[in-house]
């Protein structure tokens, strides 16, 4: 698994990665209340905002750190956003992206390193 310094999370299957925010990021959001996502087939740029959330506290952009295409989105999270917040890492995915050039995730952060960050 890799992340970036805003918060995200990435775990890659072959060229196939799926996205989320992470569990820290849950927390500091609180209970979500909205989720809007792209549709299967978009193409998503690094660093434009491709999924919108709501929480209780603030509405933020998910940035994808990547070029690639969306190939699935988790449409549980429509009608349970708060899945999010209850599972980050697991139920509350985003989505998952065919990335345009796989090696790129080696500039992520490794675990290790996120960690260091959010303490």
């Amino acid at each position: 698994m890799k992340f970036t310094e805003e918060h995200e999370w990435l775990h890659a299957e072959g060229d196939i990665v799926i996205v989320g925010i992470t569990e820290y990021a849950a927390a500091q959001l609180g209970d979500l209340v909205f989720v809007e996502q792209p549709g299967v087939g978009t193409e998503v740029c690094k660093d434009d905002g491709v999924v919108v959330i709501e929480s209780v506290k603030a509405a933020s952009d998910i940035l994808p750190p990547l070029d690639g295409g969306t190939v699935a989105v988790n449409e549980a999270l429509v009608d349970e956003p708060i899945k999010v917040n209850e599972d980050a890492t697991g139920d509350g995915w985003m989505l998952n992206m065919k990335l345009s050039d796989p090696s790129e995730l080696d500039d992520l952060l490794a675990v290790d390193v996120y960690k260091a960050l959010i303490e």
